[in-house]
């Protein structure tokens, strides 16, 4: 049992720590740029963000713990845990291009790279551990709102 909590809690930081540093890039880009561009009507309040992505990144953790429970030895385990590190780094890389470069359309096939490396990553996930792979989920559900977002606000300037 205190094996389980110090893979998920240690996941957890992890996650929480990639999102806090793409966030101060972030951070500075909402309040200058972010404010000036076109939105589609559907573009949610700026303080929804960073409620819905702590509870994403705690979800994201717990599924990397619980995969990474069943034991770095084992192959499928090294593979799921590759890909969902690169979908973290990919996450990262999002908010930098998006925000910090202020290239929406570099950062939309940014997100596209995300969602495929997050749908293999879901794949691996759930031949190791189904549970972990279903945490995934709402994060994907966000990618694909964010991805129409991105296009939207793309489009719009």
């Amino acid at each position: 049992m205190k094996k389980k909590i110090l893979y998920i809690t240690f996941s957890i930081v992890v996650c929480l720590v990639i999102g806090f540093v793409s966030s101060s890039v972030t951070q500075s880009a909402v309040n200058t740029w972010y404010v000036t561009l076109n939105k589609p009507s559907f573009n949610p309040p700026n303080t929804i963000f960073a409620p819905v992505w702590t509870v994403l990144y705690v979800l994201m953790g717990i599924s990397a713990g619980l995969v990474w429970l069943r034991g770095l030895h084992h192959k499928w385990v090294k593979t799921a845990l590759y890909h969902f590190v690169f979908q973290l780094l990919l996450n990262a890389a999002w908010s930098i291009v998006f925000f910090g470069l202020k290239k929406p359309f570099l950062a939309l096939l940014v997100i596209i790279g995300l969602i495929v490396m997050l749908l293999f990553t879901i794949k691996w996930f759930k031949i190791v551990n189904k549970i972990a792979a279903y945490l995934l989920v709402p994060y994907l559900m966000w990618l694909c709102f964010a991805t129409v977002l991105n296009y939207k606000i793309w489009m719009l300037n």
